[in-house]
């Protein structure tokens, strides 16, 4: 996958000048205007500030909420009031629903269930828009988004404690079904928000029921937290013989995706079915705490660390200038040229023995602005390519005099030593002593590691030292128990395999699962920013277009940032849910985990995510597709404003967007799940030209994401080449100070023609 930006993308290719094919004078300026139009795109980036983002299973508790309604939905909090006060005024006389007791307010919702049961479509609906009013808080009722959240969360309790979950699952399935509305989505040329009114009130029901139980707080009353572990159990197991939750929203994206039903709201579906496999398996931080439980279970040294506390007190660095990349693009400057210029050679060789500096300094200091001022004002005809890459290689090695720069306390601080234990796997120890023994004995003991006779005190040194670091995984046991169940399947008997919420969604999805990968990689793919507009994609924008599209300008603006806004929270919904499956698949079984990946890689997940990284990832992170006063619960409260420019412009004053940064740290967690330990998946990233595309991704000046940038680089590093290493060296100083280490790795030096096998 070749990057259309990068100056030797598309074939700049060079003769043996390092100049452009052809005549040396005439490439020349166009490989330099091609290296300077792409030093105008980055240099934006240089100073990007650090990203105070804190990583977690989602975001804060109202925008959770407001991510739920598209812009166009705006008007229907107004509906569903009005549905709701019709209603209420018919039931109670004199009194508005806060003053209500508990138990009148009991007998009300039991009224509304009671109204549910009708035959006319019609009337139900409206009884439907007055329980998610309900859910929704009451708005009328309350002067303040806080109020609001607050009743949301007390009238959510409520009406799952009266069985309005169930209620509406009932009427869910027969929407489903409805082969009417399916049949009338299909004639028509264009699907809009009114196709899917009655599924988008029953899932909005639904997704806050869910949000709302889920979140945990330390003053919820007894009675809450009982219901919402009645409420987990319910979701997770098979009840009345139906089939988890979960299942059920899976049957609705691939029906989607099949075209049969193009009037589903697929942005609410993916965010109630993310939601759920949440709650009902458990965030990240409850799967650490069933990883450190599973390993004490099979006897195994508890961890050293939580990667997700670790990472989160790593400092980020500054990005590599995009400069560097040349290597890639096989743009070197003229050897005659190096020879000619004196001090080249000796900075160059100053650079590589000042690499321990480095322990010492800010990573990736940014390059002197003076020497950038006096490039900038350069004339282009004095200006060769290699002289612009010998001043953007200008970098302040030696520490300035403590009387010029002061180093601060937060400098002094910081620890010198690397964050991360080193690990050794078992078939590490054993190809280490592989080839001693051929070396020094002239042949091998197979697995043996004990045996040390005949090799000399180094070796034995070494190898002590590698078993300190021998880490064994949950899956090594795993595989093991496996291989020894095939070998002695009468004697050993059946495996008793515990009905955990993750094995019964796992054995629910088993026969479909080809098909639900692909389907959500196919929205993956229509939701991409990167992606094209073809007549054979889906259609994901049904639940976000109106039925009479915009004739202003400003209406058309709205409309825009509600789409792109819409597909931002697809992206997340579909990158946290696939993460979320191959992180619990995988602590469950080692072998779901590899079926499931298998089948991600079949449906081209590499390239899809190689193909989202590719554009402008700080503009996409920095994103502002987000109108504030037109967010839950902040709509609900004041009345909307008149169309502006400068309302559609006010947004939120962060640095960037939440969102946006939460999907790409996934999207990169999910890439190194599949290509971790796997020498062909990471063929694919070399073959499609990766590298280029993740390092532009490290202009973003965030810890976690810079961190599996880091390790997308490192496992591909020995397979670029020697003068990609040599023009990334703070790449590859980057990466030895974030990344784990793995002791017998040759990842900074190897030629290629080794991978240690998994």
């Amino acid at each position: 996958m070749e990057d259309p930006g990068a100056p030797g993308a598309g074939g700049l290719p060079t003769n043996g000048n390092g100049n452009g094919g052809g005549k040396g004078k005439q490439a020349a300026p166009k490989g330099r205007e091609a290296f300077r139009s792409q030093r105008r795109e980055s240099e934006g980036s240089v100073d990007c500030p650090t990203l105070e983002f804190e990583y977690g299973d989602a975001d804060g508790h109202a925008a959770e909420l407001s991510e739920l309604y598209s812009y166009t939905e705006n008007l229907e909090f107004t509906t569903n009031r009005r549905c709701f006060e019709e209603d209420f005024k018919t039931q109670v006389q004199g009194k508005e629903w806060l003053e209500l007791e508990e138990d009148a307010q009991k007998t009300y919702v039991m009224g509304l269930l009671d109204r549910l049961e009708v035959v006319s479509r019609e009337r139900r609906l409206k009884v439907a828009r007055a329980v998610l009013y309900l859910a929704q808080g009451t708005f009328g009722e309350c002067d303040s988004e806080v109020d609001v959240l607050h009743w949301s969360r007390y009238n959510c309790f409520l009406l799952y404690q009266m069985g309005t979950f169930s209620a509406f699952l009932e009427l869910l399935h027969m929407e489903i079904d409805n082969s009417q509305a399916c049949s009338s989505a299909l004639r028509k040329p264009a699907v809009s928000i009114a196709d899917s009114t009655e599924l988008r009130v029953l899932l909005s029901v639904m997704y806050l029921m869910v949000e709302n139980i889920r979140l945990e707080r330390e003053t919820d009353p007894y009675g809450w937290r009982t219901a919402r572990e009645t409420f987990r159990t319910e979701l997770s197991f098979s009840m009345h013989n139906e089939e988890p939750f979960a299942l059920l929203l899976f049957s609705m994206v691939t029906k989607f995706c099949s075209g049969l039903a193009p009037h589903f709201p697929i942005k609410k579906v993916l965010l109630l079915l993310w939601k759920v496999v949440m709650f009902t398996l458990g965030g990240f931080e409850h799967l650490q705490a069933l990883k450190i439980q599973k390993r004490a279970e099979l006897g195994l040294p508890p961890l050293a660390e939580d990667s997700i506390q670790v990472v989160k007190s790593m400092r980020a660095a500054s990005p590599p200038s995009y400069t560097l990349d040349l290597g890639e693009s096989q743009l070197a400057p003229p050897p005659s040229k190096l020879r000619g210029r004196r001090g080249s050679r000796r900075q160059l060789l100053t650079k590589q023995d000042s690499l321990d500096i480095y322990n010492e300094r800010d990573l990736f200091k940014t390059e002197d602005p003076a020497t950038e001022e006096e490039e900038e004002s350069a004339g282009d005809g004095e200006r060769t390519l290699d002289g612009e890459l010998d001043l953007l290689e200008q970098d302040p090695l030696v520490p300035p005099p403590p009387s010029q720069a002061p180093l601060s306390a937060e400098r002094v601080a910081f620890p010198k030593g690397l964050p991360w234990a080193p690990k050794v796997r078992q078939k590490d120890i054993e190809h280490f002593l592989e080839m001693s023994r051929n070396k020094f004995i002239g042949f091998t003991l197979g697995q043996d590691t004990d045996t040390l006779v005949g090799l000399p005190r180094p070796i034995h040194e070494s190898v002590k030292t590698l078993k300190q670091h021998k880490y064994v995984s949950i899956a090594d046991v795993q595989i093991k128990n496996e291989e020894e169940l095939e070998k002695c399947p009468m004697s050993l008997g059946e495996e008793v395999v515990p009905e955990t919420p993750c094995e019964i969604l796992y054995q629910g999805m088993l026969y479909s699962l080809p098909q639900y990968m692909i389907a959500l990689l196919k929205i993956l793919l229509a939701a991409a920013p990167t992606s094209k507009a073809k007549t054979d994609s889906i259609n994901i924008l049904a639940d976000v277009l109106p039925e009479e599209m915009p004739i202003t300008v400003l209406q058309s603006m709205k409309l825009g940032i509600d789409v792109n806004r819409h597909k931002e929270i697809i992206v997340k919904s579909i990158a946290a849910l696939l993460l979320l499956l191959l992180k619990h698949f995988k602590l469950n079984h080692i072998y779901q985990f590899e079926y499931v990946s298998q089948h991600l890689v079949f449906a081209n997940c590499i390239p899809l995510i190689l193909k989202f990284f590719n554009q402008n990832i700080l503009s996409y992170i920095t994103a502002k597709n987000s109108i504030s006063v037109l967010d839950y619960p902040c709509c609900t409260i004041q009345d909307l404003p008149e169309l502006t420019t400068e309302s559609l412009e006010a947004g939120d004053n962060s640095q960037f967007c939440w969102r946006n940064l939460f999907s790409c740290i996934n999207l990169l967690r999910l890439l190194n799940k599949l290509t971790k330990w796997k020498h062909s998946r990471t063929m694919m990233l070399v073959v499609f030209k990766s590298a280029p595309i993740l390092k532009r991704a490290l202009k973003v000046k965030q810890a976690m994401l810079q961190l599996y940038v880091l390790k997308l680089l490192k496992i591909q590093t020995k397979y670029l080449g020697r003068q990609w290493r040599k023009s990334n060296m703070k790449t590859m100083s980057a990466i030895y100070q974030k990344v784990r280490h793995r002791m017998n790795d040759d990842w900074a030096y190897g030629n290629g023609e080794y991978l240690q096998s998994s």
